[in-house]
């Protein structure tokens, strides 16, 4: 086991009705808010009325800006910027998912950045130390946002998707309410669940060793993940179901669960050119990326992919050679996509092959390889791109 650091202050309030404490939460830290949100969801569901009457009974002035888009864009990040700087705002208020709590993230950290906010996410080495404090009411569970550190964002400039990743940036509060989420179609619903999975999945996927303890939560978190995301998308008014999966996605991105050992991240930069290029959900890109990266890497450390296999997804061939069982696990696994209605493939989510080298390059841009289990360049990920066809 690695040492390791900690941290996370985002207070989480959970459960029915607890969107009536928003007001009271955001006068803890700010005057003047920015209240921001996607696209008609949140008006037609009701949910921004709840978010500004509690405002209006706290007191709480605030501004809107809507318009947060899936891969949320750079162009309304800085538009956010330059509203909060005119509008003297203090507290920037996050009411979606994972696209407008990162837009939000992008939007505190510009505030108080002296230059391009662009240049935080392009380079790694400008990672922000200050930002205007954020807070969130969820109502898609997915990226984990609501208590990360991390804001990824997509600049419609060569369509280039990058991250910034920064203790500054971690909301102060997150508004969780799983009745917010019935209303979000199967295919969302989805999406987020195997997003979900995959931030753990890439916490599991580790060289470190001695490292049962956070082995075992994370085959816990994903054990759920896998039980219950199929009950979400088939019953989607099912409380009980809603909640398992909306704190297991807090929990898989909140860094806990990266304590002590080095997750891989290959999976997710490799899928950020996929979104970013074809604007497909993040989630259904995972579905594709994932499988593919497994049957890339699994023979640096097969003792981990049989380990995998054998606790997460049952699969009992004591006898057989490690290949079965990990191809075993992997059909398991695409079944378990498959299920609940998410692509495995390109050609499942109607993509062709002719951005593939294009897209290779741009993962390496300002790095000189992807990915920790085995570090990856850029022919590695044009065959996993490949391997996902």
């Amino acid at each position: 086991m690695r040492n390791f650091s900690f941290y996370n202050p985002a207070r989480i309030i959970f459960g029915r009705g607890v969107e009536e404490q928003t007001g009271e939460q955001v006068k803890k830290y700010g005057t003047k808010v920015l209240l921001h949100y996607g696209g008609g969801s949140v008006k037609r569901t009701g949910v921004l009325d709840k978010v500004k009457a509690s405002l209006d009974a706290a007191g709480v002035s605030y501004i809107e800006l809507g318009g947060v888009k899936p891969n949320p864009r750079l162009s309304l990040i800085r538009e956010g910027i330059e509203l909060c700087k005119r509008e003297g705002v203090d507290f920037i208020l996050a009411v979606g998912g994972g696209s407008t709590i990162d837009s939000s993230k992008g939007i505190a950290a510009g505030v108080l950045y002296d230059g391009d906010i662009w240049d935080l996410y392009l380079y790694p080495d400008r990672q922000p130390d200050k930002a205007l404090p954020v807070g969130v009411v969820l109502t898609i569970p997915a990226a984990g946002s609501e208590s990360s550190w991390a804001s990824v964002v997509t600049n419609e400039d060569g369509w280039l998707k990058r991250d910034i990743c920064a203790e500054c940036l971690i909301p102060r509060f997150a508004i969780m309410n799983p009745e917010f989420t019935f209303t979000l179609p199967p295919y969302q619903t989805a999406c987020g669940a195997s997003d979900i999975l995959a931030h753990m999945m890439e916490r599991y996927f580790t060289q470190v060793d001695h490292v049962d303890f956070t082995d075992r939560l994370l085959e816990g978190a994903m054990r759920t993940v896998l039980n219950y995301a199929p009950v979400v998308v088939e019953q989607p008014e099912n409380y009980d179901a809603r909640a398992e999966i909306m704190w297991a996605g807090t929990l898989a991105h909140n860094s806990l669960l990266d304590t002590g050992r080095e997750g891989d991240w290959a999976s997710h930069e490799i899928e950020h050119e996929l979104s970013g290029m074809y604007d497909i959900a993040h989630g259904a890109g995972l579905s594709i990326i994932f499988p593919a990266w497994m049957r890339y890497v699994w023979r640096d450390n097969p003792a981990r992919f049989v380990q995998f296999a054998q606790r997460v997804f049952d699969v009992d061939l004591a006898q057989a050679e490690t290949e079965a069982i990990v191809n075993e696990m992997l059909y398991r696994l695409e079944s378990w996509y498959h299920r609940i209605g998410v692509p495995t493939r390109f050609s499942e989510a109607g993509l062709d092959d002719t951005k593939i080298e294009e897209m290779a390059k741009k993962c390496m841009i300002n790095r000189q390889f992807t990915g920790h289990f085995r570090k990856l360049v850029e022919k590695d990920v044009v065959e996993i791109y490949r391997l996902a066809l």
